[in-house]
């Protein structure tokens, strides 16, 4: 297969053969195919968390089991203020 780069993305294939890491373009293109299968990976493996973690709130909203939105940022900026308090910020 043909792969046409930039002449950066070539520059820097080349950068990563030179320095020892990669013995040729094609180990270069390869360490960058698993590295995006494993970032797509990660990103669906996320995606089916958030949705379930929205399938339970909203269960949790439909029981009246509610936390008022005011508290829970006043809650959060209590946390910022004491965490800045502890770092002497």
């Amino acid at each position: 297969m043909a792969l046409p780069l930039t002449p950066e993305l070539e520059e820097f294939v080349q950068t990563q053969i030179d320095s020892g890491k990669y013995a040729s373009t094609d180990e270069v293109i390869i360490a960058g195919l698993k590295l995006l299968e494993e970032r797509e990976r990660i990103y669906k493996g996320r995606f089916e968390e958030l949705q379930k973690d929205i399938l339970v709130g909203l269960a949790e909203a439909e029981r009246g089991e509610l936390i008022d939105g005011e508290q829970v940022f006043q809650d959060l900026q209590n946390k910022l203020t004491q965490r800045r308090i502890q770092l002497g910020k």
